[in-house]
């Protein structure tokens, strides 16, 4: 298991291209996942100065241990093309694509990708929020094999917008289908999953609960607005200490030589089957990965 696979993603903040002192703060800020937006966030008269003013920052450096993603206007728009092709020289670990509908969106960004140079290690991170996505989602899964995606990131604004829904959160009604369907695609490819962003600064009550409701479902974690949201999503998708004790009960039980060839164990009274092994791997892995970057 590649310690890639494990980073965490339990806090993927948005930060505004076009603000080069938001850009400055987040070297300090407790995310795992700084996404510098240079679509949703950025004026038009704005967007080819914010994206020197982040590519720039990215290629400057200064973020520690934290992840990097730039997110990119789509490819049919008039900075699409010049967006990728900047981000790509700037070096982030991934850039997020917005609006894609299908499959062929993935080879069209991968390929921009391959020709503006991007290494094979650069993740393409995409956005599930359009209705043709969540009918085609299983098709976007399948590039996997064939290209850099990565990532499915939930847009649950644009949602709301295209399926004429009302967002109740945290039940979140109009979106159970869409964020049901992605985690599955998710998880049948080997995918990562982001739940999408709680509107609500300032409610911590809600932003708690949407958190929640998020990792029963099975998000990695959680896109965020605001720099105030991230104690809450850092602390929910984090394993808990009980959680991390079990898994290396686990491990350390199927280990045992006395327990070669088993396939189920009783461990600390719960019935365990080796289907559990690989979670409790993860698990802990991702428990010391988080450890690790908390110094």
């Amino acid at each position: 298991m590649s310690a890639a696979a494990h980073r965490p993603r339990r806090s993927c903040l948005y930060m505004p291209g076009a603000n080069p002192r938001a850009l400055e703060k987040a070297k300090s800020l407790s995310a795992d996942t700084l996404i510098f937006d240079l679509e949703d966030a950025v004026a038009p008269e704005a967007k080819i100065e914010a994206r020197n003013t982040v590519c720039d920052a990215v290629k400057a450096g200064g973020y520690g241990p934290r992840e990097i993603v730039i997110r990119v206007n789509g490819l049919d728009t008039e900075w699409g093309l010049d967006d990728i092709k900047t981000a790509v020289d700037a070096g982030p670990n991934a850039i997020l694509a917005p609006k894609v509908i299908d499959g062929g969106d993935i080879d069209r960004l991968n390929d921009a990708m391959t020709r503006a140079g991007a290494p094979d290690d650069m993740g393409l991170w995409v956005m599930i929020e359009m209705p043709k996505a969540i009918l085609n989602i299983q098709d976007i899964a399948e590039a996997v094999g064939r290209t850099r995606l990565t990532a499915f990131v939930m847009g649950t604004n644009d949602l709301a917008k295209e399926l004429r829904g009302v967002n109740d959160p945290p039940v979140r009604t109009a979106f159970q289908t869409s964020l049901g369907l992605s985690v599955a695609a998710a998880r049948a490819y080997d995918l990562l999953a982001i739940d999408g962003v709680f509107n609500g600064i300032g409610d911590e009550e809600g932003l708690e609960a949407e958190c929640q409701q998020g990792r029963l479902m099975g998000f990695d974690g959680k896109t965020l607005i605001h720099p105030s949201q991230l104690e809450a999503a850092n602390r929910v998708f984090a394993p808990d200490a009980a959680d991390v004790d079990q898994a290396k009960a686990v491990i350390e039980a199927f280990a045992d030589p006395a327990n070669a060839g088993k396939g189920v164990l009783k461990v600390n009274g719960k019935m365990t089957e080796l289907l559990h092994l690989e979670e409790a791997q993860r698990t802990v892995a991702v428990a010391d990965a988080i450890a690790a970057m908390a110094g």
